[in-house]
């Protein structure tokens, strides 16, 4: 059965490809037989992410766009922010990019975290890896943008951007040192408000420590994505970083982070918070939180 699945998602039926999506979103009995039956692909993933309000959908709009009138075909998971009630995306109608939902070269699909705490979809690895099976030429992950998830998207993606804007100097300077590290290509959106070319240069000059054991810091590259403005340079420079990087050692570790955050899912899968809780209860006041966890490791 899943090998005519997978069949007519490589022959490019979008119908299959949300089903099996949300097979694997579910965690549908024997999913994983799909998914070992998925070919290696080199198809690059452009991990989108940043701030609230920095303008990623607008951008991932005009990448969209840009990409289409190349002939390109291209695949969208957005991950969005969940609902408390029935955890599905909250932003799943996605208005920005409601223009392309027709479109035969245009497959858009809205995840929700579902109470991930770093902002991502927890089967997002395996929902990624399922769409490049599929003949699109790129796929674009853009992230809610809160907490960890913009360290966590350099553990998926080929080519991390980071998007900003002109009036984020306060943010960045209080940035994670891993997020300066980990971003391929920085953006400032909305370059076209005072202060963009300042913002560049301070950005610039915050790189340069985080990169000193490095041939080049991350390229800066402003953009104005409502205007389609700075979407060509972006491109290319998102073409050159992945050509760079799909032969280099980072590949070997970007797999190894997939494969180590997987077997974590695996081992994890058996061990519920409530049987937890209901155990430390039922230890009362002799109860030694070391030992507890030595006993589940054993056990």
């Amino acid at each position: 059965m899943w090998q005519q699945q997978l069949d007519e998602i490589r022959l490019g039926n979008t119908k299959t490809l949300a089903r099996c999506i949300s097979l694997v979103e579910n965690g549908a009995p024997g999913f994983e037989q799909l998914l070992q039956q998925l070919p290696p692909s080199d198809i690059p993933i452009i991990g989108i992410t940043g701030p609230p309000g920095a303008g990623k959908s607008t951008l991932v709009d005009a990448l969209i766009g840009h990409l289409v009138n190349q002939g390109k075909k291209v695949a969208v998971l957005c991950v969005d922010p969940s609902s408390p009630f029935n955890l599905g995306a909250l932003l799943g109608d996605r208005i920005r990019m409601s223009d392309w939902y027709n479109n035969p070269n245009v497959f858009i699909r809205s995840l929700a975290t579902r109470g991930s705490l770093g902002g991502l979809h927890p089967r997002i690895i395996e929902i990624s890896d399922l769409v490049r099976s599929a003949p699109f030429d790129y796929v674009i992950i853009e992230t809610v943008g809160v907490g960890q998830s913009e360290i966590e998207i350099a553990g998926l993606s080929d080519i991390t951007v980071v998007v900003l804007v002109p009036e984020a100097g306060d943010e960045v300077q209080t940035m994670k040192a891993g997020l300066m590290e980990i971003a391929d290509i920085f953006v400032v959106n909305k370059s076209d408000r005072p202060d963009a070319d300042s913002f560049v240069r301070y950005l610039r000059l915050m790189l340069a420590p985080a990169f000193h054991n490095q041939s080049q810091p991350a390229p800066v590259i402003k953009t104005v994505a409502s205007q389609k403005t700075g979407i060509e340079e972006l491109m290319d420079a998102i073409n050159h970083g992945f050509s760079h990087k799909k032969n280099g050692e980072k590949h070997a570790w970007l797999l190894a982070e997939k494969a180590w955050f997987l077997i974590q899912q695996r081992r994890m899968k058996d061990i519920s918070k409530e049987d937890l809780k209901e155990k430390i209860e039922a230890a009362g006041r002799s109860f030694n939180l070391y030992r507890f966890v030595d006993q589940q490791l054993s056990s």
